[in-house]
């Protein structure tokens, strides 16, 4: 099982492949929206916002967030590794119910870029 450490440098890596990337994984990216990623074995949840191509993570708290984020993710902290290391394809976990996604129409239209 992946540590609460170990997710945390997943979403930081996750944040330096969005910032670096190209042409509409860069524009999917540059949302300025809240976010959190939930990760259900270790009972954490990673809140911050997503701007500029950038995952910012702000805080981490026990349990469930107390405010609902425009984007949300929801997963095992194995799965986030697996994705972020490029072993486990994101729409496919997603497809499968491995992986949450939620955010308004208009933004998970952009975020699909990012599959």
């Amino acid at each position: 099982m992946a540590t609460i450490e170990e997710c945390r440098a997943a979403l930081d890596k996750l944040s330096d492949n969005m910032r670096s990337a190209d042409g509409d994984v860069h524009t999917a990216a540059a949302l300025d929206r809240s976010l959190s990623c939930r990760i259900t074995d270790l009972d954490v949840t990673f809140v911050g916002r997503l701007r500029d191509g950038r995952i910012e993570v702000l805080d981490t708290l026990q349990g469930p967030p107390p405010e609902k984020a425009e984007i949300r993710l929801t997963m095992t902290g194995d799965d986030l590794v697996a994705m972020v290391d490029g072993e486990l394809n994101f729409a496919k976990a997603w497809g499968a119910g491995r992986v949450k996604l939620e955010a308004g129409f208009r933004d998970l239209l952009r975020l699909r870029k990012l599959l």
